[in-house]
C-alpha cells in the first residue's frame, strides 16, 4: 500500500526467521530477531530513573481456553476468536487483539505470554481478522477493520466473564486496526496499547504507489493461511516492470495489490483507511510504543502529538504516553542492530510496563504509571533512557544546517560541507540519475524489517550521491526530534525524486544511517493531486526525514546525503511523468541541487541542550 501495510505482528508471533537474513551487502538489520517481546531479562539500573518500577505480581490464576468462539459481525460474517481466561468464577477486564497473522501460529511462545496476562486477572481475546485464519469472509486489508473492531469490542464487553472494560493491544497491522476501531467510538473501549502503528495512506510512502517490498507482505497474507515467502527470490522480483504486476512475478496474483495502482492520489477511495485526520473521534487513553529504527516509526510520534493536541475529551487528551526505544519494527527484541550495540538497558520488561498501564485503566489500580512523565525515550549514542514532558521536546533549539560545496559534492571524496553558516554565492551540485541503475537502500529483501543503522559509506562512493558533512564535533551533541529539510532543486525531466538521509559518521568512517525521507516531484504540493514539474525550473522541496534521537559523540560528524533513488525502499522514479507503476518506459534525469543565498538548501536539526 502507499503506506507501509507490509508488516508482521511484533508481539509474540512466530515468523519465518530466514526472512530476516542478511542481504549480500550485509545490512545492519540482519541481526533482527524473529518478532518477540517476551524478554524479561533483569534490567541494569543506570542513573536517572533508567528503569520504570514494575508492579509486583499478585496471586495468579490458572488459564482456561475457549477455542474458535464464533463472533458474528453486523453483516452476518463470523470471525473466530480464541478466549484465554482465568479458570475461576467472576468477571474480568478484557484485552482484545485482532490479527491478520493467524492466531493459531506462534506455538508455546504465544501461549506462555498469554498466561502472564491471564495470571494477572485478564481475559485475553485473540481474534483472526476477516478472511484470515479461521475467520470467514474475504481479506481486504483494513477495509472492514473499523466496523469489525467495534463489533468485536462490544462482543467482549457483553460476555458473562467480562467486567465491560475492554482494552485493545497489538502492533503493526494490529496497531492501525485499533485506531480504525477507535474512531468508530465503541462505548466499551477503555484504552489502547498501540505499537509500531502504520500511518495514513501516503504519510510514510509519499510515492503514489506501494513500495516494492510491500508485495512480499501481500504474498505472505494471501489466502487464509500464511504463505512461505522464502520460496521467492524477492531481489529479482523487485526489478520486474511494470510494478503493478510484481504480484504476478512473485507467483501469486493478488487483486488487493493491483487495486492500489488505480488510486495514486489521496482520493475518497482511501478515506475508510484513514484515522490520523480523526483524532478528535478517539476518546480513550493510548500508550504509544515504537523504536527509532522501526520502519513504521513516523506514525507513533504523529499519533502522540495528534492525540495530545487534537483530542476533544480530557481523559484522552491528557492521558497519552509515548515510549520510543532503540528498536527495529520488532520492538524490544534486541539491543543490538548490526554493529551498533545500544547497551544493557536497551531491552526492558515491556510486558511489565504494559501491565501497569492496563492495571491502571482497566482495573483502577494506582500503579504509579500516570505519575511518571508522559514521554520516555532512549537516546542513542549516549545509550540511556530519559523522561520528557512533551514531544517534540520543548527546550529544543531548532538549528538550520546548510549544505555547501564548490559544485563537486559528489561521492564521499567530494567537497560538500555542512555548517550553520548561511550560503552566499555557490555553485550548484549536479548528478546523473539513471532509474535503471538506482542507488541502493541497504535492507534485507522481505517486508519484515526495512533498513537499520547500516553503514552507507560504500553507497557514498557513487557519483549520483551527494555528501555533505560537518567538521568533527567538539563536544557531545544531542539531536532528538523530527528531522525536516528544505532542498532547492531542478531536474531535466517532468517528474523525479529527491532523497535525503541523516547520518552519524564515526571517527573510523562508519556512516550510520539515522533517518531518511523523500519527496516525489509530482506530489511536491501534497498527495491530493499530482502535477508535473517544468524541466530545468528550480523548486523548493520540503522533505520529512522522520525522527531520530542520537547523541553525536565528540569527534563524530553530522552528515546529510542527497540522491534521487533508494531502492528497494522506494520504487525508482522512471522520470517520464507517465502513470506510476503501469509502464516500463524510463529516462535518465540531470539533477541539480542549489545552495546559494537565494536557494539556501538546509536541514533543520532538533538540537537538545542538557536539562537544567
Amino acid at each position: 500500500m502507499n503506506w507501509k501495510h507490509a508488516k508482521f505482528l511484533i508481539l509474540g508471533v512466530t515468523f519465518l526467521a530466514a526472512s530476516l537474513g542478511a542481504s549480500a551487502q550485509e545490512p545492519a538489520n540482519k541481526e533482527v530477531k524473529p518478532p518477540d517481546t517476551t524478554t524479561n531479562a533483569p534490567e541494569a539500573k543506570p542513573p536517572a530513573a533508567e528503569a520504570p518500577p514494575i508492579q509486583e505480581a499478585e496471586p495468579t490464576y490458572t488459564m482456561k481456553i475457549d477455542f474458535d468462539r464464533r463472533v458474528k459481525m453486523r453483516d452476518g460474517v463470523e470471525l473466530s476468536a480464541d478466549v484465554y481466561r482465568p479458570d475461576a468464577p467472576g468477571k474480568f477486564p478484557v484485552i482484545l487483539r485482532r490479527t491478520p497473522y493467524v492466531k493459531a501460529s506462534g506455538g508455546t511462545r504465544v501461549v506462555d505470554r498469554l498466561k502472564k496476562f491471564v495470571a494477572q486477572g485478564y481475559v485475553f481475546v485473540y481474534m483472526d481478522v476477516r478472511g484470515r485464519g479461521d475467520s470467514d469472509g474475504k481479506f481486504v486489508p483494513y477495509r472492514a477493520d473499523g466496523p469489525d473492531g467495534f463489533d468485536a469490542i462490544e462482543w467482549c464487553a457483553a460476555q458473562p466473564w467480562s467486567t465491560g472494560k475492554v482494552g485493545t493491544y497489538g502492533g503493526s497491522y494490529e496497531g492501525i486496526n485499533q485506531w480504525l476501531a477507535a474512531v468508530q467510538q465503541p462505548p466499551h473501549l477503555t484504552t489502547m496499547v498501540a505499537l509500531v502503528s502504520p500511518s495514513d495512506p501516503f504519510v510514510e510512502w509519499p510515492t503514489g504507489i506501494p513500495i516494492p517490498q510491500d508485495v512480499s507482505w501481500y504474498f505472505f497474507t494471501s489466502g487464509h493461511v500464511d504463505q512461505n515467502i522464502d520460496a521467492v527470490d524477492w531481489t529479482k522480483v523487485y526489478t520486474h516492470l511494470p510494478m503493478v504486476s510484481l504480484d504476478d512475478a512473485a507467483g501469486r496474483p493478488d487483486d488487493n495489490w493491483k487495486d492500489l495502482f488505480d488510486h495514486p492520489t489521496l482520493d475518497s477511495w482511501w478515506e475508510p483507511l484513514r484515522y490520523q485526520n480523526k483524532y478528535n473521534r478517539v476518546q480513550v487513553p493510548v500508550l504509544h510504543i515504537s523504536g527509532w529504527y522501526d520502519d513504521e516509526q513516523i506514525g507513533t510520534p504523529l499519533n502522540y502529538i495528534g492525540m495530545t493536541t487534537m483530542g476533544t475529551v480530557d481523559v484522552a487528551r491528557k492521558n497519552q504516553k509515548m515510549m520510543m526505544g532503540p528498536w527495529p519494527h520488532a520492538v524490544n527484541s534486541t539491543g543490538k542492530l548490526g554493529n551498533v550495540d545500544f547497551g544493557p538497558t536497551a531491552v526492558i520488561d515491556l510486558d511489565g510496563y504494559m501491565l501497569r498501564w492496563f492495571d491502571f485503566w482497566l482495573k483502577g489500580k494506582d500503579t504509579g504509571i500516570m505519575k511518571e512523565p508522559p514521554v520516555r525515550i532512549f537516546v542513542m549514542g549516549a545509550n540511556q533512557w530519559v523522561d520528557e514532558n512533551e514531544w517534540p521536546i520543548a527546550r529544543t533549539k531548532w538549528t538550520n544546517y546548510y549544505i555547501h560545496s564548490g559544485g563537486q559534492a559528489n561521492t564521499l571524496s567530494g567537497d560538500g560541507t555542512l555548517t550553520t553558516d548561511e550560503p552566499a554565492t555557490e555553485t550548484a551540485d549536479g548528478y546523473h540519475y539513471d532509474p535503471a541503475n538506482p542507488a541502493p537502500f541497504i535492507t534485507a529483501p522481505s517486508f519484515a524489517q526495512i533498513g537499520g543503522p547500516d553503514d552507507y559509506s560504500p553507497v557514498e562512493k557513487r557519483d549520483d550521491v551527494l555528501v555533505y558533512s560537518t567538521e568533527p564535533m567538539t563536544e557531545d551533541t544531542e539531536i532528538c526530534g523530527p528531522i525536516r529539510a528544505e532542498v532547492y532543486a531542478s531536474s531535466s525531466t517532468p517528474d523525479t525524486d529527491f532523497m535525503l538521509m541523516l547520518i552519524d559518521v564515526w571517527p573510523d568512517g562508519n556512516a550510520e544511517r539515522l533517518s531518511d525521507g523523500m519527496v516525489r516531484a509530482r506530489y511536491r504540493n501534497g498527495m491530493e493531486s499530482a502535477s508535473p514539474i517544468e524541466p530545468e525550473k528550480i523548486y523548493k522541496y520540503n522533505i520529512n526525514a522522520w525522527n531520530t534521537c542520537e547523541t553525536f559523540k565528540k569527534d563524530h560528524r553530522i552528515r546529510v546525503q542527497i540522491s534521487s533513488s533508494a531502492t528497494p525502499k522506494y520504487d525508482p522514479n522512471p522520470n517520464t511523468g507517465d502513470p506510476l507503476g503501469k509502464t516500463t518506459a524510463m529516462q535518465t534525469a540531470e539533477e541539480k541541487i542549489f545552495h546559494d543565498s537565494e536557494h539556501p538548501s538546509h536541514v533543520v536539526l532538533p538540537v537538545v541542550p542538557a536539562k537544567p
